[in-house]
């Protein structure tokens, strides 16, 4: 298998220092050759009351997490719009533009459709804008008092928004109340706050030559945990409504904390005098990006991390932000969906997961990381012009399909942000990268909520070949930065 595209041109990348792996490693999963040991139990914080006999770690919380929030997601944009359905006194099973793609919507379904878009826009913005703040602190904080809490704290979160969500359809309450519950998921670090305890603790846990699979497993938990979600939930709001699988919800976020609570070991040393609110934590996160680390590496380090860092931005804002318009896509006319198929298109769209693992598993073989990005996004561009002039089951099902690979530039982009630091910087940068990823999810909410009922009048599926192109711009970034390695690579041998 090829050596990460970094190692051949940075110093430093073929081994860890003693004293990093003292200070921030536990165990490596999978990889007993690393040898890598967690520091004596006197130096580290009081473990889990039991030990788990699986050999996973954080795998579990990601899963249940994940499941959670997407046995949500279809479903909460669904009671959306039956709830401003019955508002208006919209009936789209009438309207006669389902099922015939050259009919025109009517001014009661633009408005549905319009109100749905804005809603969602709304509540995504309270709850993403008020986690941008948040989980930066969580995730430096996480480098000093531990993964444990980060883990734990947004997952009960999670479960207070769902109980919120569940008063709010018991009492038919008016929709802005669901404002309430996401606020209140925002000020616990929402679900980008496991996400990036998770994957710091991977980053603590594996060595630098086998990251880039770790990362990649984790996020097949993402996919596999999204794509049972989705099924279940569409049928199961078919047969009963919407209240039972948001009991799911609660129950498995409430789950999640407890896992956390309970098998999930420390990896890192706790500092007693460590302090939440403090600039520590932004300081450090500064210090990666103004310097490029710790790490030597010149100039050209700190370069790649900002620009491995806009390729991240630019591929997760575009698949977070198509993500939401495709339930509301497939709702409308002319598809007109109902809960089974919208179940069943949001699980082909997560089973991407695990073709992207595989896929990259096998592509690692005979290409590059930088490579295998690219083929990435090739995969995921591919998708999005398909979606955006489907107008049958077809054609979506087409697009679902050509977008296998796309998932698998994400564990790519991680591996790399995480290569270019030392073991001791992995909590400030991947806290850096939890509010790149809580901004990303408040643009791409922003951007394609907007846009999508914006361009109605002229193309419908305008948003998805906006973003086909803004993926071109990571494509091209990646490719050329693996040029530059290169040419780095050479100019070093050669003196």
């Amino acid at each position: 298998m090829f050596e990460p595209d970094t190692a051949a041109i940075l110093p430093g990348d073929e081994e860890l220092e003693a004293g990093d792996i003292a200070d921030n490693a536990a165990a490596s999963f999978g990889h007993p050759e690393d040898d890598l040991q967690l520091p004596p139990p006197s130096a580290r914080t009081a473990g889990p009351p039991f030990a788990c006999p699986l050999p996973v770690s954080v795998e579990p919380v990601m899963f249940l997490s994940v499941f959670a929030v997407a046995l949500q997601a279809p479903l909460f944009t669904q009671y959306l719009w039956d709830r401003i359905s019955e508002d208006v006194g919209y009936n789209a099973s009438k309207s006669p533009a389902c099922g015939n793609s050259s009919a025109k919507p009517d001014a009661l379904e633009k408005e549905v459709e319009t109100l749905t878009a804005h809603w969602n826009l709304y509540i995504n913005l309270a709850g993403f804008s008020v986690s941008l703040l948040v989980v930066p602190l969580l995730g430096s904080w996480s480098d000093f008092a531990g993964r444990r809490p980060v883990l734990i704290i947004p997952s009960v979160g999670l479960a207070i928004q769902v109980v919120v969500y569940l008063v709010v359809m018991y009492l038919k309450l008016p929709v802005a109340y669901l404002l309430v519950g996401r606020l209140l998921s925002g000020l616990s670090g929402d679900f980008n706050a496991i996400l990036a305890a998770c994957f710091a603790y991977v980053a603590d846990t594996s060595d630098r030559k086998a990251r880039t699979f770790r990362v990649a497993v984790l996020e097949s938990c993402i996919g596999l945990s999204g794509m049972s979600a989705s099924i279940i939930g569409g049928q199961w709001k078919r047969m009963q409504g919407y209240i039972n699988p948001f009991w799911l919800a609660l129950a498995t976020s409430l789950a999640s904390a407890l896992y956390a609570f309970l098998f999930v070991p420390e990896s890192v040393v706790k500092d007693p005098s460590a302090k939440l609110l403090t600039l520590r934590h932004h300081k450090a996160v500064w210090h990666i990006f103004s310097t490029g680390g710790n790490e030597a590496g010149g100039t050209f380090r700190r370069y790649a991390l900002w620009l491995y860092m806009l390729c991240f931005f630019l591929a997760v804002t575009v698949h977070t932000g198509s993500r939401e318009l495709l339930v509301l896509y497939e709702l409308s006319p002319p598809l007109c969906w109902g809960p089974a198929l919208v179940g069943y298109g949001s699980a082909a769209l997560n089973l991407a997961y695990l073709s992207s693992l595989l896929g990259l598993r096998f592509l690692q073989y005979w290409l590059e990381d930088s490579w295998v990005a690219v083929i990435s996004l090739a995969s995921n561009i591919a998708g999005l012009v398909v979606f955006s002039v489907a107008n049958n089951t077809q054609l979506m099902f087409t697009g679902y399909g050509l977008s296998f690979l796309f998932v698998a530039v994400t564990p790519v982009l991680r591996s790399k942000l995480s290569k270019l630091v030392s073991q001791s910087e992995q909590g400030a940068l991947f806290s850096a990268v939890a509010c790149v990823e809580t901004l990303c999810f408040l643009v791409g909410s922003g951007l394609f909520n907007s846009l999508y009922p914006a361009t109605l009048h002229f193309m419908k599926g305008f948003a998805f070949l906006f973003a086909a192109l803004i993926l071109l711009i990571p494509a091209g970034i990646i490719g050329s930065l693996r040029c530059l390695e290169r040419r780095e690579q050479r100019d070093s041998t050669a003196s």
